[in-house]
């Protein structure tokens, strides 16, 4: 019967010993799940059992209704600043109601085939940005690893930063000596055994050692939060009004934007470790889904979760079921131990963030960026920056901002415009560009070759090159344009003025226009300006037609020669040397 089983091509040849490959896995990652919902949450000041609400709900659907076979879904540390920030501004209730919109957000994405976006934004700015959260993660344990007191958590990193400062002197030895317990262990228990959840042992084995020597001392879940419930909260609809909808319209947008990149870069980590093809848009549909259903439960905004991702595929799954799996575990999890979750030290929790900050910093990455001492560099350094500094909209708003001025200006320079002349010495005389001012070129034909895109950022210097070339009016302009990959509204704009401009005194003619940049010529009515007749598929042909348009009482007595046919026009040659010439050159022509 499994193997029967196919749903949109993700369960081919799907058996029991597939079955038992996504059991184990599934296990597997929903151990090192809970903790880190639990974490995410509390670091996002909401309370810990919304991340594990989350961890089930949208590990569920996530896999169910996503587009990557492996991907596993929930609570991340990129959300932490985005969500925490939403939560000082607006409160947890508009949280869950930013939460629902962003979900119908993602939906329409998907729908409108926006998931092939994510190609679009730099790698820099990511970089930047990831890299801005991790240090802002860790900086914000720092104060529940040193145990500090009355530590009031700040939307900006700086205010965080004070606060730690002010409240050095309340610092408790037995947090920092939990704390590092359970660093240890999340440290060298991987080394020791691979397999086994590292940040499990280190909070079980350091709540543990804390419950019994010293369990009166430290800050848990429970003193702080209350305790943990053994069940799913109620299912509830939010409090939706227009009001609010435009009131939190502009976080829910952070949401998904966020939602949608990480989600869709742990889906592309995820094909590279196992060679396959997820699909963009039904992805973004089920993250969709699953941050619409997690508020309805009480759950705080979800993603695709990389780490947790790659541990999936380690572990040997072969489908979405063990996603599913995992989601079911933590459910049974929560259901038989919730109540002992509620002894956790804070100081157990920090040490697990820290190392998922640590891990996600990207650190090498970012040192080779900045090395390269490239416009990617200052892009990096201005995300990162305002990212810690101020907050991740405005942190990726620059940086995009950045990227796309750094990419119009390099892609200005690959606009080039160079006159150019027959080569005699090439065979064919091919038309390169080489010098050829008007003492060494045709007094009545200026060719041009141009190269690159004509848009916004080349167009004015390209117009500019061109005037100030042909200020002694030649009768023929010929612009050769195989090199033309696309031409947008400036770029027509100022073609368009200098085609009206030398159409007042001669004729312009195009040769190798590209089928795209042709049809644009035809609705802007550039084509019709120029005239049919006038566009040429070869340089040679047109240099043909252009030869017919010459005032010939101009070319007596020319000794320039720029075209093996200047000397028959120049009247040099009597006419039995020329008709001798011509049948000796009667293969020879322009390239």
């Amino acid at each position: 019967m499994l193997k029967k089983l196919n749903f949109s091509g993700r369960y081919v040849d799907y058996s029991l010993k597939s079955f038992q490959k996504d059991l184990l896995s599934g296990l597997i990652v929903a151990v090192i799940a809970i903790p880190l919902g639990m974490g995410f949450a509390i670091a996002s000041g909401v309370k810990p059992e919304y991340g594990i609400y989350t961890t089930i709900i949208a590990g569920i659907l996530v896999s169910l209704l996503g587009g990557s076979k492996f991907q596993i879904g929930g609570p991340t540390g990129a959300f932490i600043p985005i969500l925490f920030g939403i939560v000082i501004s607006y409160g947890y209730k508009d949280l869950l109601i930013a939460g629902f919109l962003a979900g119908i957000l993602l939906i329409l994405m998907g729908v409108f085939k926006l998931g092939s976006l994510i190609k679009y934004i730099p790698r820099p700015v990511t970089i930047g940005f990831t890299t801005g959260i991790a240090v802002t993660i860790f900086v914000g344990q720092i104060a529940n690893f040193l145990g500090l007191e009355n530590v009031k958590s700040k939307e900006l990193f700086i205010d965080n930063l004070k606060e730690i400062a002010v409240h050095l002197y309340t610092v408790n030895i037995y947090s920092i000596l939990t704390g590092c317990i359970c660093l240890f262990l999340i440290l060298f228990i991987p080394k020791l055994a691979p397999k086994v959840p590292g940040p499990l042992i280190g909070i079980v084995v350091s709540t543990i050692i804390a419950t019994i020597f010293y369990p009166t001392e430290v800050a848990t879940i429970g003193s702080k939060y209350g305790d943990i419930p053994n069940s799913l909260p109620q299912f509830q609809f939010p409090d939706i009004t227009w009001e609010k909808i435009v009131h939190l319209l502009k976080p829910a947008f952070v949401i998904a934007i966020l939602g949608s990149i990480e989600s869709l870069l742990s889906a592309v980590v995820a094909d590279g470790m196992t060679n396959s093809k997820h699909n963009s848009n039904r992805e973004l549909i089920g993250q969709g889904v699953a941050n619409m259903v997690t508020p309805l439960f009480g759950g705080i905004p979800a993603t695709g979760a990389i780490a947790r991702t790659a541990t999936n595929i380690k572990t040997g799954a072969v489908s979405p079921i063990s996603g599913i799996v995992h989601g079911l575990v933590v459910l049974i999890i929560l259901i038989l131990f919730a109540p002992y979750a509620s002894n956790i030290p804070l100081a157990s929790m920090a040490p697990v963030l820290m190392v998922v900050a640590w891990n996600m910093s990207e650190k090498k990455v970012f040192y080779h960026v900045l090395k390269t001492k490239t416009g990617d560099s200052l892009v990096l350094a201005v995300t990162f920056i305002l990212t810690v500094f101020i907050n991740l909209t405005v942190a990726v708003e620059f940086g995009l901002l950045l990227a796309v001025i750094l990419f119009i200006k390099n892609m200005s320079y690959h606009m080039v415009t160079k006159k150019a002349i027959p080569n005699r010495s090439r065979k064919h005389a091919k038309v390169e560009a080489q010098k050829a001012t008007s003492q060494h070129g045709c007094p009545q034909i200026s060719i041009f070759n141009i190269e690159g895109p004509l848009f916004f950022g080349a167009a004015q210097s390209f117009a500019e090159d061109i005037m100030n070339s042909i200020n002694y009016k030649p009768k023929v302009l010929l612009l050769r344009m195989n090199k033309v990959p696309f031409i947008d509204t400036t770029g027509n704009y100022y073609l368009t003025s200098i085609v009206k401009d030398f159409s007042k005194h001669g004729i312009i003619l195009v040769t190798g226009l590209k089928a795209e940049p042709k049809m644009f010529f035809k609705k802007t009515g550039l084509y019709n300006l120029i005239g049919e007749e006038h566009f040429f598929d070869h340089t040679g042909e047109a240099i043909d037609y252009a030869l017919l348009q010459l005032d010939k009482n101009k070319c007596m007595g020319c000794k320039k020669f720029v075209f093996n046919e200047c000397k028959v026009l120049s009247c040099e040659e009597d006419n039995q040397k020329r008709k001798l010439r011509l049948r000796v050159e009667d293969s020879y022509h322009y390239k």
